[in-house]
């Protein structure tokens, strides 16, 4: 009996592993980003929406209001959320914070995006058809975010 304990034990899943991950650095700069702002409760909301010249963009923002369907984890002390949807594009992603001679900002690395913008900010997954990516203006209007 003991044994089968013991095997049951073993059997159960490992905990959930996050979505996205975020680097050190990144989470460093948008908990003082949040502490600069004084936004004591709040997490890091992750998301995609349609737009962008490549049919979809990243998004991020501070949010006290998640949802029941959110998924939420930790990458240290920040909390971070995203929504289903989202989360379907971006499972496995990376988010880093670099800095250049022209200034600092947030990367997103995405190993579901098939093609993206130049400027790194909207991209095409593989389910998305050629004819969407035209629908939203392509990229030959140039990046804007």
């Amino acid at each position: 009996m003991a044994m089968i304990e013991q095997d049951l034990i073993r059997l159960q899943p490992a905990a959930p592993q996050p979505i996205i991950l975020v680097s050190e650095t990144a989470s460093s700069r948008l908990l003082a980003m949040m502490h600069e702002k004084e936004l004591d409760g709040y997490a890091l909301r992750v998301f995609v929406s349609g737009g962008g010249c490549s049919g979809m963009q990243y998004g991020m923002a501070f949010d006290d209001d998640v949802r029941e369907s959110d998924n939420e984890f930790y990458a240290g002390t920040l909390r971070i959320v995203i929504d289903p949807v989202s989360a379907g594009h971006m499972t496995g992603a990376t988010i880093d914070y670099v800095e250049s001679l022209i200034g600092g900002g947030f990367k997103i690395e995405n190993p579901n995006a098939v093609s993206s913008c130049g400027c790194g900010h909207s991209f095409r997954t593989a389910d998305q058809s050629d004819d969407d990516t035209a629908a939203s203006g392509g990229c030959g209007g140039g990046c804007s975010s």
